[in-house]
């Protein structure tokens, strides 16, 4: 299939899928509660021509209401590729047309909700620079059509004709279950709640003290988002690495395919918990531009736990000719709160930073990536003579920043940080187009 020929609907399956949420969502909400009537036994299932004649009065306006929403949801979308662009035409009685320059593309997901994989259907979510209102998505595709529309995309985004074959992946790394579900309970504040529920359950069976309910749900709603919620999300976690980017698959209800083209990561960060550190594990956190709210915090995790030398081999390939292990951090200033924990250091690739002791972190970001570097000095620093020097990315759960330097290592830090990073943008250049350079 040609996107650039024509013009492309959604699948025909999405107006149906569309018509059965609202209807689903209706019978629910107000369907159900008008088949119900109450007698001597409490709320019951009354099947009476009166109780039938009015759930049908609601339930025909109702559905044909759902139709014409599922139909106009189908019919109001459609988009084709023209030249470097994406261009999205929404409305009927009011056209909206987007054009979208494919240079601006940071990540390209397919994702796959549990009900639209019975239907074989996929949603794909074209992620650019801009903050919340920065996301496409063209729900619901086939599920070829999708990854047929993320192969083209990328390859134009990177300056290569459209009908260039979807490029090859070399796997690296897939997470197991057991480890995945062992670095979510080896954590501290896991481990404390899981304690704190226990001891709440003790005691309320032992002194039937119904006050402990208001502790143990609370922990245990702790738990299922700290624990099941991830392993859901993270289950079955693959990174391959391509020429076209870093290619992350993972989900069990959710199956989600995200594609990061190269230069889109913008700082990346090792986290180490100290319950992790015995056996080698590592996370990686990312900050990617145009993931914005919800959506940053969803795909800020580009390698959920795996042997540290995976995830630093890792950033190499995020950062090519980086090597965090190689590069030499000077401590921080021992007159600050930092403590001896705090390093940094810089080589002719990324600058780095260590902080961090019961949860150590490690953050690298590129030169050819820093959009500014600043000096900042709070009261208490002021007092001491001392400086933080802050790399800045585009906002995400990465900062780089080298607390509680020596005044003068500060300014020689920001002038220095400076150099390198316009010579390396002037090396790199645009991320966009890479291949055709």
């Amino acid at each position: 299939m040609r996107f650039s020929e024509g013009v492309h609907r959604l699948h025909w399956a999405t107006g149906p899928l569309r018509t059965f949420v609202i209807l689903a969502v209706y019978f629910v909400l107000l369907g159900l509660p008008l088949l119900l009537a109450r007698d001597d036994d409490g709320v019951v299932l009354a099947i009476t021509p009166e109780s039938v004649a009015r759930f049908l009065v609601v339930t025909i306006p109702m559905t044909g209401i759902a139709v014409g929403v599922g139909l106009w949801t189908w019919l109001a979308l459609r988009f084709r590729v023209d030249g470097d662009d994406l261009v999205v035409e929404t409305g009927l009685l009011r056209k909206r047309t987007r054009r979208i320059p494919l240079s601006r593309v940071q990540a390209i997901d397919v994702v796959r909700p549990l009900v639209t994989r019975l239907f074989a259907l996929a949603e794909v979510r074209v992620e650019l620079a801009g903050g919340e209102q920065s996301e496409i998505a063209l729900r619901y595709l086939g599920r070829n059509t999708a990854q047929q529309l993320r192969a083209e995309l990328l390859a134009r985004a990177a300056g290569l004709p459209g009908h260039t074959p979807e490029a090859p992946e070399r796997p690296l790394w897939r997470v197991s279950g057991g480890a995945l579900f062992g670095s979510l309970v080896l954590r501290l504040p896991v481990l404390g709640t899981a304690l704190l529920l226990l001891l709440s359950l003790v005691l309320l069976v032992l002194y039937a003290e119904l006050g402990m309910l208001a502790v143990a749900i609370p922990a245990l709603l702790g738990l299922v988002r700290a624990v099941v919620a991830p392993l859901v999300m993270y289950s079955a976690f693959t990174v391959a690495t391509s020429p076209d980017g870093i290619r992350l698959r993972y989900g069990l209800l959710e199956t989600r395919m995200q594609t990061v083209p190269p230069g889109r990561v913008q700082a990346i960060s090792i986290v180490e918990p100290s319950l992790w550190r015995s056996f080698g594990w590592a996370r990686l956190d990312v900050t990617v531009a145009g993931y914005a709210g919800e959506r940053q915090a969803l795909s800020s995790v580009l390698l959920p736990v795996a042997p540290r030398q995976v995830a630093v081999h890792l950033v190499a390939q995020v950062f090519p000719g980086a090597n965090v292990d190689a590069v030499q951090l000077l401590p921080a200033s021992s007159k600050g709160l930092a403590g001896g924990t705090a390093g940094a250091g810089t080589d002719d690739h990324v600058f780095v930073t260590r902080h961090g002791f019961l949860c150590r972190r490690t953050d690298v970001i590129a030169h050819a990536r820093a959009q500014s570097v600043r000096l900042t000095v709070n009261p208490l620093q002021r007092l001491l003579g001392l400086a933080t020097v802050h790399i800045d990315a585009p906002p995400g759960p990465v900062r780089v920043a080298a607390a509680d330097r020596d005044l003068g290592e500060a300014r020689a830090i920001v002038e220095s940080t400076a150099r390198r990073a316009q010579a390396a943008r002037a090396v790199d250049g645009d991320p966009g187009r890479w291949a055709a350079r």
